[in-house]
């Protein structure tokens, strides 16, 4: 394989790593900033909102100008835009600048997100094999290194901003470092002919096909993007809902309740550091459709469970189930029009974030008409109904499983 297909993809898990550092040095941070800024839990809960509201713009600006300048361009720039935001939310001093401040980093975190995942699909293309999960593990790894150097910060006095100042300033030193690495533009991502004009269709063929083919292509990313939405809402949930429901429903005591998380959390790694391999055996859609059904039966079993190994056990089994299917849903976004891998992975990760914001939320009003535990059954027929729309996932550039009995041959 070529040396420079291969400093690609390490460029790319270098970017995933940094995404998830420079977005973890922000969530570990949360407390510090809303006690200095003096803010209620409901109001950080509504600031919150921007962050996401600037991450969905980011994304929808990132994508088309990934196809039409390349990621070499776009994903360097997301990096240090990012960095260089980063320490904005550890300057705020009120409500108000800590609004713009979570408003602009979101954005360029966006930015970064969308452009990182453009070129892991060009990447993965380029491998002819499935390597999208393992890149989707890596982002966890960075959230994991976020609280590390934090940890490391605080202990040595200090402050947020400060610490979020030199985290920042080290991204964008390896975002320009890592920039070279990375893929140059091909003519598919190249710019797209200018409105108006035309390729001749070859003779005896109009132009209804290209265009039935394109808005055929358009609704399947949609539906994507709707598949996507419903397991980022799973896991938007888990992610606020896990430990309130060993404390609120089983009572557990306060040193066990965090376990609930890091039970989902770390199967979610593991899960998708292991993805590939069964996507390249057995296929993206049977991952996607199994997955899902396997984080219906986890959740259903966090749900009726009332012992606490119950809860446990459905914890790790939802985030497994879930770990496989994001990555797959944005691959498959990504092949589905290579000269448009960019927007269309905008698409799908833009609805997919609103669904990572919504989670939370639809729980959380559910409470108030069901016990928690039953309103996660809402969860559960949600990973049923992806489950069922796995289909949607089965394209020309999928690989085939290998013949019966035979295990597919995955090089490093």
């Amino acid at each position: 394989m070529e040396r420079s297909l291969r400093a690609a993809r390490g460029a790319t898990y270098v970017y995933f790593v940094l995404c998830g550092t420079l977005m973890g040095a922000w969530v570990v941070h949360i407390p510090a900033i809303e006690d200095r800024v003096g803010i209620s839990h409901a109001t950080l809960g509504g600031l919150l909102v921007l962050l996401g509201l600037g991450a969905f713009i980011g994304m929808q600006a990132a994508g088309p100008l990934t196809d039409r300048l390349g990621a070499r361009v776009v994903v360097p720039a997301g990096g240090v835009l990012c960095g260089a935001t980063l320490v904005l939310p550890g300057l705020a001093r009120d409500p108000w600048t800590l609004a713009g401040a979570l408003l602009v980093f979101g954005f360029c975190n966006g930015c970064l997100d969308v452009s990182m995942n453009a070129h892991a699909v060009h990447v993965e293309k380029a491998y002819a094999r499935p390597v999208m999960s393992g890149f989707h593990a890596t982002f966890s790894v960075g959230g994991v290194l976020a609280a590390l150097l934090a940890a490391g910060a605080a202990g040595a006095g200090l402050d947020p901003a400060a610490g979020m100042a030199a985290m920042g300033a080290a991204g964008i030193a390896i975002s320009l470092a890592t920039a070279r690495a990375l893929l140059p533009a091909t003519p598919a991502e190249g710019p797209a002919p200018a409105s108006g004009a035309e390729s001749p269709a070859p003779a005896g063929e109009t132009g209804t096909a290209p265009a039935s083919k394109a808005a055929a292509t358009t609704g399947r990313v949609w539906l994507l993007a709707v598949l996507a939405l419903m397991v980022m809402l799973c896991e938007g949930a888990a992610n606020d809902w896990s430990a309130l429901h060993l404390k609120d429903v089983l009572g557990a005591p306060a040193g066990t309740v965090a376990f609930a998380y890091g039970t989902f959390a770390a199967a979610m790694t593991l899960g998708r550091l292991l993805a590939d391999r069964f996507v390249a055996r057995f296929g993206s859609q049977a991952i996607l459709r199994h997955g899902a059904a396997t984080a219906a039966v986890g959740i259903t079993l966090v749900a009726l469970g009332p012992w606490m190994w119950a809860a446990f056990t459905g914890w790790a089994l939802f985030g497994l189930g879930l770990s496989g299917c994001v990555p797959q849903l944005f691959s498959a976004a990504g092949h589905a029009d290579p000269a448009a891998a960019g927007a269309n992975v905008s698409r799908v990760a833009g609805l997919g974030y609103v669904g990572m914001l919504a989670g939370p939320a639809v729980i959380g009003w559910l409470t108030h008409l069901v016990a928690l535990n039953h309103a996660f059954v809402l969860l559960t027929l949600l990973c049923v109904t992806t489950a069922v729309g796995a289909r949607v996932l089965r394209t020309d550039a999928d690989p085939d499983p290998a013949p019966e009995g035979e295990m597919a041959v995955v090089a490093p």
